[in-house]
């Protein structure tokens, strides 16, 4: 297990906007009564960055974003499961470029939708419980990978149907996965976190000929020889309560417990003895209220901020690629009092969105 290193005090951001973005809401609307639980932007294809989904219950909406505030309702899917309720979505792609979304949530089976087409084009079975969080490869978007109740973290060629590595065993995560993210460059690691207050880090390197074969495969895809990727290379504890939202930052992680903040913090991976290493703690990115799990973070394309909603109905839009952190903006509207589940910050930072347990969704653009 990581030991936190000695030595440099993390620099904690001020609560008090020292360079100040403002931010005015231009838009509302109303799904219903259901819990919104996820948001995002399609950032895998340039045609569609003003495309975003939501999910929330057995529905999936696509939205367009359009000048001067407004939204516009593209295509919605409802599942056949009316007791279905999502809990997170990602926008992918098919090898031909086909725009796809992937969705699960409370039953497990993963969907993904030809949002070109509005059909489902397939549906992969296999976690034994909810699935909490799915994330797409950005530098092979035909890869997803999928964080469950089922302590497990799954990759699949969403092309072939195929579920390649199943991160678990005797190193995995002792409780429900909360989250998971690929690194932005280094094509075979991933990072998981969950109820057991550990983020670990994965490698595929070893497996990569399996990611390969999957592409090519045209047998059954339950004939598909799926590895058991058993041990991380690491493993850290840097939060002491749940951890439900971790990104990479290059090669630093940021991670989000429930303890109002947002942590960014380098691991140093003994490569000769994996499991080990050490983490320095850089920066810390305080958000007030924000003490529930299952609140998710969010950054623009080129990771220059992050969002995060708390149980309020706040924003607080954080710049990272600066020390001490430094609050962009706080964003609070009267009639907004529902806790925020996630954000969604447009590719170049100028719109936020939020989507909130009241069924809501909130528009904030950037006032030119």
């Amino acid at each position: 297990m990581a030991k936190t290193g000695l030595g440099c005090e993390p620099a904690i951001g001020s609560l008090t906007p020292s360079r100040k973005r403002e931010y005015r809401v231009s838009n509302r609307l109303h799904e219903g009564k259901r819990p919104l639980y996820a948001i995002a932007f399609n950032f895998v294809d340039s045609r569609y960055y003003d495309v975003f989904s939501t999910v929330g219950g057995n529905r999936v909406t696509v939205y367009r974003c359009l000048e001067g505030g407004l939204v516009a309702v593209l295509q919605a899917y409802v599942d056949e499961d009316k007791d279905e309720s999502f809990y997170t979505l990602s926008w992918a792609c098919d090898i031909d470029g086909t725009p796809l979304l992937v969705v699960g949530g409370c039953n497990g089976i993963i969907r993904v939708i030809n949002a070109g087409a509005e059909k489902i084009h397939k549906s992969f079975v296999g976690h034994g419980d909810s699935v909490n969080e799915i994330r797409t490869q950005s530098l092979k978007p035909s890869l997803v990978v999928s964080a469950s109740k089922d302590e497990s973290v799954r990759l699949w060629n969403i092309h072939t149907g195929i579920c390649i590595l199943i991160f678990a065993g005797a190193g995995g995560h002792r409780n429900e996965v909360l989250s998971v993210d690929f690194h932005p460059s280094d094509i075979y690691r991933i990072a998981s976190c969950g109820m057991d207050n550990t983020v670990k880090i994965w490698s595929m390197k070893e497996f990569w000929q399996y990611v390969e074969r999957s592409f090519t495969w045209t047998d059954l895809p339950s004939k598909f020889p799926t590895k058991y990727v058993q041990f991380p290379v690491f493993i850290a504890s840097v939060h002491s309560n749940y951890v439900d939202c971790n990104r990479w930052l290059g090669d630093f992680i940021l991670s989000k417990s429930v303890d109002n903040e947002i942590v960014l913090w380098e691991p140093k991976i003994k490569e000769q003895s994996p499991g080990e290493g050490a983490v320095d703690i850089l920066q810390k990115y305080p958000v007030p209220e924000c003490d529930i799990w299952f609140i998710k973070f969010s950054c623009d394309f080129h990771y220059n901020a992050a969002a995060i909603g708390n149980r309020e109905g706040k924003i607080f839009v954080w710049e990272l690629q600066s020390s001490p952190p430094v609050l962009i903006a706080r964003l609070s509207h009267v009639h907004c009092k529902s806790p925020i589940r996630q954000t969604a910050v447009s590719f170049d930072g100028s719109t936020i969105l939020s989507c909130c347990e009241d069924g809501s969704i909130w528009r904030w653009d950037a006032v030119q």
